[in-house]
This record gives C-alpha cells, sequence and structure tokens, in this order.
C-alpha cells in the first residue's frame, strides 16, 4: 500500500523544467523569444518605435524570469502573450511612422514635380517664342514657315499641359494610397487596444481564481487541483453530510460555475478499521453524498465522477487516533475538461 503525498513546490518545479521543451506555456514563449528578436533585427522598427521595442524587453524579460524561476504555468502563458502584444505594438507603430513619413514624401514630391512641370513649360514656351521670332526677323518671306512653326509650338505647349495634367493625376493617385494607408493604420491601432484590453481581461480572471483556489485551499499536483475535506462532513460510520458541510461545498460550486471547462473527481477514503469491504462501500457513499450535493447546488452531472478507495492510500499512520482522523477523507480533484485525472499518482 502506498502512501499518498503531494508532490513539493521543488519537484513540481524539476518536473516543469524536465516537460519545458513541449509545454504550451513554453511554446508560447519561445515565440515571444522569436517574435522580439525579428523585431530587434528590424532596422525600422528599432530607428522608428524604440519606445515600443523596450516596453517589449521589458515584458520579456519578465516572462523569461517568471520561466527561470518555474512559475506557475498560466502567469508563464499570459507574461509570454503580453510580450507577443508588446512586440506586434512595436512593429505596428513602426510601419504607421513609416506610412507617415510615406505621406510626407509623397506630398514634396508632389510638389517638386509640379514645380518642374510649370518650369519646363515656361521655359519650353519662351525657347519656341524667342525661335520664332529669329525666324521672323530673318526673314519676312519666310513668315508662312513661321506660322507653322508658332502652330507646332502650341501643339508642344498643349502635350506639355497634358503631361502636367497626368502628373497631377499621379499626386491624386498617391494622396488616395496615402489615405488608405492611414485608415489601415488606425484599425491597427484599434487592434492592438484590443489586445491590451483582452490581456487585461485575462489577467484579472487569472487573479480571481487564485483567489478562489487559495480559498477553498487547491493543492496543485501532476493529477490537477486537490481539494481535502477531512472527516468533519460525516458522522462517524455514516455518510449523510452534516449542515455544515454546505459552506465548504457552495464554495466549491460557485468555483465549478464560475469556470466550466473544469471537471471534478470525487474519491472517499477510511481509516483501516473494521472490514475492508465496508470501509470500502462507506467511502462511495459518502463520495456520493457529495456529488449528490454539488448536483442540488446546480452542477451537472457530467462534470463529476465519484470512487470509493475505503483505507487505500493512507497519508498518515493508522496506528494513531491523528492519524486515523487525517485518512478519513473526501479528496475532489479538479482538472481542465480535456486533461485525465491520473488514478495511479494517488
Amino acid at each position: 500500500m502506498q502512501n499518498y503525498r503531494l508532490l513539493t513546490p521543488s519537484l513540481l518545479a524539476v518536473a516543469t523544467l524536465a516537460a519545458c521543451g513541449t509545454t504550451s506555456e513554453n511554446l508560447r514563449l519561445n515565440e515571444a523569444r522569436n517574435e522580439y528578436t525579428a523585431a530587434q533585427n528590424n532596422p525600422q522598427v528599432v530607428s522608428l518605435a524604440a519606445g515600443e521595442l523596450r516596453q517589449a524587453d521589458d515584458a520579456l524579460a519578465k516572462a523569461n524570469a517568471a520561466a527561470k524561476k518555474h512559475d506557475d504555468a498560466e502567469v508563464i502563458t499570459h507574461l509570454a502573450y503580453v510580450a507577443k502584444q508588446r512586440v506586434a505594438i512595436a512593429q505596428e507603430t513602426a510601419r504607421q511612422k513609416s506610412a507617415e513619413t510615406a505621406i510626407t514624401n509623397a506630398g514634396i514630391e508632389r510638389d517638386r514635380l509640379r514645380l518642374e512641370s510649370r518650369t519646363t513649360e515656361a521655359e519650353l514656351a519662351q525657347r519656341q517664342t524667342q525661335a520664332a521670332q529669329l525666324q521672323a526677323q530673318a526673314s519676312q518671306q519666310n513668315a508662312a514657315e513661321s506660322m507653322r512653326q508658332a502652330e507646332k509650338s502650341q501643339q508642344s505647349a498643349e502635350a506639355a499641359q497634358r503631361d502636367s495634367q497626368d502628373l497631377e493625376r499621379k499626386s491624386s493617385a498617391l494622396e488616395l494610397s496615402a489615405e488608405a494607408s492611414l485608415h489601415a493604420a488606425a484599425i491597427a491601432r484599434e487592434q492592438a487596444d484590443l489586445a491590451q484590453q483582452q490581456a487585461r481581461e485575462s489577467e484579472q480572471r487569472s487573479g480571481q481564481m487564485e483567489a478562489q483556489l487559495k480559498e477553498l485551499n487547491a493543492k496543485k499536483t501532476e493529477r490537477g487541483l486537490v481539494i481535502t475535506l477531512g472527516d468533519v462532513l460525516f458522522d462517524t460510520n455514516k455518510s449523510d453530510l452534516k449542515t455544515g458541510a454546505n459552506r465548504s461545498l457552495k464554495k466549491l460550486a460557485n468555483f465549478l460555475k464560475k469556470y466550466p471547462d473544469r471537471q471534478a473527481e470525487i474519491e472517499g477514503y477510511t481509516d483501516s478499521r473494521g472490514n475492508s469491504e465496508h470501509n470500502k462501500e462507506l467511502s462511495e457513499r459518502r463520495a456520493n453524498a457529495v456529488r449528490a450535493s454539488l448536483l442540488r447546488m446546480g452542477i451537472g452531472p457530467d462534470r463529476i465522477t465519484t470512487r470509493g478507495y475505503g483505507p487505500e492510500s493512507p497519508i498518515a499512520s493508522n496506528d494513531t487516533s491523528a492519524g486515523r482522523q487525517m485518512n478519513r477523507r473526501v479528496e475532489i480533484i479538479v482538472s481542465d475538461e480535456s486533461s485525465d485525472t491520473d488514478v495511479s499518482a494517488r
């Protein structure tokens, strides 16, 4: 018969470190590191979003520190998520400032093209007029030819005007493109704000869950969250819940209602005195009594399973009264919907 022991924090840290290459929190942390490195190697981000990049560096440092200290997986995942969002904000800020620079440069280029076009038109018209005057002075007899040259000059001026209009259209197209870039930047800012709000809400939910778990005296083990209820729930050799037991079970019911993805397995245990089969049946009835109470409090039956182990897996010696009292207990293992309770770890 194997004594039941909860994993100490140091053993949990070793187990976490051994699994760091495959756990989802470390995958999220590696993603944050890779994205930060990519942003750091981007000259545009470094030059245009230095402040945002420093914030991303601070956020990543917190996530790395939490991973090094082997903090809770949810804490590491949350800090890695915040770091990724900070990197995304730095990248988006750089893109926005780059777009604004492009708009400014487009306006300058447009004005330059307009000035060059008008200068070219003026110079061309002046040269053509001077040529016409020289031709008129050189020979009155070639007046007809001069007229034709003047007509050609007029055509050239019209062509220059058409070129100027084409440049105007191109400038307008650049303005529309710049407006589109500004619109895209505004959308990106809204998305970044939404991501920050979601991060704050996630942090708030995490804090609320930690407070409730602390109130339930839950212990984290490889099997999930274990809540141990002593034999004060029942009278000796009885399976009917005492009146005061509902207070503790009400806290558990409220927790399960708030986190509907959690499953609960109720395990009953007794001390070693008396008949083994009777003790096993008694532990099953006590586990079912706790389940029935949770059902009456609104918890779905598909979320709760029960088992009775009788005197198996004692957590203290059955040779003393205090030890037997500790062994007479009900344990509730709370786990995620996607994870199975590891019965072999009892």
